[in-house]
């Protein structure tokens, strides 16, 4: 196995601002419960993610997720985000952008790389996703990429999440 990256919390600020951003409420007590994404076992592909607060959704709700983390890893690879194997399939709980992609350089943006995962419970059987503080709710997979022989790319990622394509 090749070890590439490195899982770290964002700021108590970061994490406090963002927050706030997305709840509207102080977070200074769900701070500290933010744990860093670890595999399960010697044979898991993917390090789960876990919610730092209890969340239930009923079919149809979403919610965004601040989790606290971030990851430095080696250029050339990817983080992949992907909704729980077992969630999925129970619930049909699903990443609102289906696949979340954590590029090498989002570390370095203005919000620390701070990830965030936005889940929406798409039950077409009436059935209600309840997690507790926590849980682990998406896995993450390092995957390793390539780019064209002509790739020019020279652009410095400045901001967060969808930054890349602002002109």
């Amino acid at each position: 196995m090749k070890r590439i990256a490195r899982f770290e919390k964002v700021s108590k600020e970061q994490f406090l601002a963002d927050w706030l951003d997305t709840f509207g409420e102080d977070g200074s007590g769900i701070y500290d419960t933010v744990t860093i994404p670890r595999r399960a076992t010697s044979g898991s592909a993917g390090y789960d993610i876990c919610t730092p607060i209890a969340i239930t959704l009923a079919p149809g709700e979403t919610a965004k997720i601040p989790t606290g983390i971030r990851v430095w890893m080696e250029e050339g690879w990817v983080f992949k985000i992907y909704p729980r194997s077992g969630l999925g399939f129970k619930f049909r709980l699903q990443l609102n952008n289906t696949v979340g992609i954590i590029d090498s350089d989002y570390y370095n943006a203005k919000n620390e790389g701070h990830i965030f995962v936005k889940i929406t419970n798409d039950s077409n059987e009436n059935k209600t996703v309840s997690l507790a503080a926590g849980d682990g709710f998406a896995q993450g997979i390092f995957v390793e990429y390539g780019i064209t022989l002509d790739d020019d790319a020279s652009g410095v990622r400045e901001g967060g999440f969808g930054s890349t394509s602002k002109k």
